[in-house]
């Protein structure tokens, strides 16, 4: 069974930095592709950003592109987001996903496994 473990959220002021780490176990890491996504309150899930299972394709949310970025260590079964530049309207509960499709998805059905959440706060 996958496992993913995500750690790294917290409060912080509008135009600091979060750096969010996700954990993986129990799946063949290298070939999942990996999301973060986030879930503020009364809202929607929403896609944040994504990378493939080389690292070569990533794709993100017009929201954040820019300010977020999305990095994998395979090695370490590990996938990362750096938040800068943050903004209030990033406070929510950020998750992280994996999926079998090859291509990166911004569709949270098309994730087959999923975190616990961290909560990140940005206060303005």
């Amino acid at each position: 069974q996958v496992q993913l473990v995500e750690s790294g959220g917290g409060s912080v002021q509008a135009g600091g930095s979060l750096r969010l780490s996700c954990a993986a176990s129990g799946g063949s890491f290298n070939y999942f592709t990996m999301g973060w996504f986030r879930q503020a309150p009364g809202k929607e899930r929403e896609f944040v950003a994504g990378i493939s299972w080389s690292g070569g394709g990533t794709n993100y949310a017009d929201s954040v592109k820019g300010r977020f970025t999305i990095s994998r260590v395979n090695a370490k079964n590990t996938v990362i987001l750096q938040m800068n530049s943050l903004i209030s309207e990033d406070t929510a509960v950020y998750y992280c996903a994996a999926s079998w499709i090859v291509r990166v998805s911004t569709t949270r059905a098309q994730y087959d496994y999923w975190g616990q959440g961290t909560q990140v706060t940005v206060s303005s």
